[in-house]
C-alpha cells in the first residue's frame, strides 16, 4: 500500500487530487487533523512518513516543504511553479520523449508541467528536437483559458453574486511578458515566445495555438514534416494527434471548453502550407494540472499509467 500525502489539499489542484485518490485500493492517504493543516512540525512528520508526497501550494511554501523532506526514499510530486527548471527534478511531461517519461520513474523529484507550458511543450519541443523547427525560431502563441485556471480568488470572482461586468468578455494578460510558465517554455524547447494568454468565462478547459509561417521551419521542411512527428510521437490514449479537433461539422470552431473535464489532450495541426496553427486542446486542470500529477503518481507505483484518469 503506497501512502501518499497532500501537501496544500484544500486548494484547487489539491481538492481535486485527493478526490480522485479518495476511493483508491492501491494507496494510504495521510491526511491531518484541520488544526494541524499549517503545522510545519505536523506537515514535515507528514511528508517524511510518507512514499509520495503531492505539494499543491505556492512557490515559496512549496520550496519550505520540500526542505523538510529528509527521507531519502519520498517521492515529491510538485504541482507549483517552483521547481519546473530546477536541476535535479524530472519534467512530468512523459509522452514528449522516451528520455522525460524515464526521468519521472527515476527521480525522487518531479515537478508537474504549467497549464499554459503543457501546450506549448507538446507543440514546440518535438518539432525542436527533430530538426523540423530551429531553435533560432522567433515564436508567438496564444492560449484561452477557463477562469479555474486562476484558482479559488479568480473563481470567486466569476461566480460571485457581485460579479463585474467586465468578466462577460475574454480578458487577455501577461501583458509584460513576464508570466511565470515563459521560464519553463524556454527552458524545455530552447525557445521563449511572445505569449498572450487569454482568460474567458467558462470553467475549465485550454486551447494552446502557436501560429508558424512556413519560411520559420528549418529549409526543406513542411506542415507535412510537423504532421508526421506528431502522429509518430502522440498515439496513447492520454496525448493524441488528430487531423482535425474542430468541434462542429464545418470545422469552423476550436472550443476552448472542448476537453473540460478530460485528463487527455488532442494536438492538431491546421491552417495550410504556408501559414500553418499548431493546436493542443485539454483541460487546464486536468492534462494541465492534477491529470498531469495523477499520471506522474502512476508512474512512480508502477500501476496502470491510465489509472483514474478521466480520457
Amino acid at each position: 500500500m503506497t501512502k501518499i500525502f497532500i501537501d496544500g489539499r484544500e486548494g484547487t489542484t489539491g481538492l481535486r487530487i485527493y478526490d480522485r485518490l479518495a476511493s483508491r485500493d492501491d494507496i494510504e492517504l495521510i491526511i491531518l487533523k484541520e488544526e494541524d493543516r499549517k503545522n510545519p512540525e505536523k506537515r514535515k512528520e507528514a511528508i517524511n512518513s510518507s512514499d509520495i508526497s503531492f505539494l499543491c501550494l505556492p512557490d515559496a511554501a512549496a520550496i519550505e516543504a520540500e526542505s523538510m523532506c529528509d527521507n531519502p526514499n519520498t517521492v515529491i510530486i510538485d504541482t507549483s511553479t517552483a521547481h519546473r527548471t530546477t536541476e535535479g527534478w524530472a519534467y512530468g511531461f512523459p509522452e514528449i520523449d522516451d528520455e522525460h517519461m524515464q526521468a519521472i520513474k527515476d527521480s525522487k523529484r518531479i515537478a508537474v508541467p504549467g497549464c499554459h507550458a503543457s501546450g506549448y511543450v507538446a507543440l514546440v519541443y518535438p518539432l525542436v528536437k527533430a530538426g523540423v523547427l530551429a531553435k533560432e525560431a522567433l515564436l508567438t502563441c496564444h492560449s484561452i483559458t477557463g477562469y479555474s485556471g486562476g484558482g479559488k480568488k479568480m473563481i470567486a470572482e466569476y461566480e460571485g453574486e457581485e460579479r463585474n461586468e467586465l468578466l462577460d468578455a475574454p480578458r487577455q494578460y501577461g501583458l509584460t511578458q513576464q508570466h511565470k510558465h515563459l521560464k519553463e517554455m524556454k527552458a524545455l524547447t530552447g525557445i521563449a515566445p511572445v505569449f498572450s494568454p487569454i482568460v474567458s468565462d467558462f470553467y475549465s478547459g485550454m486551447v494552446m495555438t502557436v501560429p508558424l509561417f512556413k519560411e520559420q521551419l528549418v529549409q526543406g521542411k513542411t506542415v507535412e514534416d510537423i504532421k508526421e512527428v506528431y502522429k509518430n510521437l502522440y498515439t496513447s490514449d492520454i496525448v493524441k494527434y488528430s487531423d482535425n479537433i474542430t468541434d462542429n461539422e464545418a470545422g469552423a470552431f476550436i472550443s476552448g471548453a472542448g476537453m473540460s473535464g478530460k485528463d487527455s489532450m488532442k494536438v492538431s495541426v491546421l491552417g495550410n502550407e504556408d501559414r500553418i496553427i499548431l493546436v493542443a486542446q485539454y483541460d487546464n486542470l486536468g492534462k494541465g494540472a492534477s491529470g498531469a500529477a495523477l499520471q506522474c503518481l502512476n508512474i512512480k507505483m508502477g500501476a496502470d499509467e491510465k489509472k483514474g484518469l478521466e480520457l
